[in-house]
């Protein structure tokens, strides 16, 4: 087996784990009690998605979402919340900018260790660089979390 063929398998991996989160989300559902909450459209390509957050002390204890759009977009709704579950809020800050770094170039060079963990994790999105228009799909569910930790209501995939 060729160091090709180790790459091609490993991208077929993470299109697999992509569709599959992307068609049966494990955590998708609005929470019936939360602290906060936030919308996200990208009008671009249809995407939306609505993101609810109950907090326990000053930590992530839930997250749930709605999503409508692509396979990206649900899947990484869907893995984002299994990531930031019990994270503070500058904590859940510094990874969705690694996220976002991940999502543009591929990797994430400047990644702290404790972040090493979680991106693993985010890593069948890091293919998202090679098409630049679905970075935003995949960073979406991201901006809908930030805005409803940050109080505001809606978020953009800018």
């Amino acid at each position: 087996m060729t160091q090709s063929d180790s790459f091609d398998d490993l991208r077929d991996l993470y299109q697999d784990l992509i569709l599959d989160h992307g068609r049966r989300p494990r955590h998708a559902g609005r929470l019936d009690s939360f602290d906060a909450s936030a919308r996200g459209d990208n009008p671009m390509c249809g995407d939306r998605v609505e993101v609810w957050v109950k907090m326990i002390a000053d930590r992530i204890g839930r997250v749930g979402f709605e999503a409508r759009g692509c396979a990206i977009s649900i899947a990484s709704a869907d893995l984002m919340v299994e990531t930031v579950r019990d994270r503070d809020q500058a904590d859940t800050q510094a990874l969705f900018e690694a996220f976002q770094t991940m999502a543009r170039t591929g990797g994430c060079p400047d990644c702290k260790d404790e972040l090493a963990e979680p991106l693993r994790r985010l890593a069948p999105l890091a293919g998202v660089h090679e098409y630049p228009s679905r970075v935003k799909c995949a960073t979406l569910p991201w901006h809908a979390l930030i805005a409803a930790l940050n109080g505001s209501k809606e978020a953009s995939s800018e």
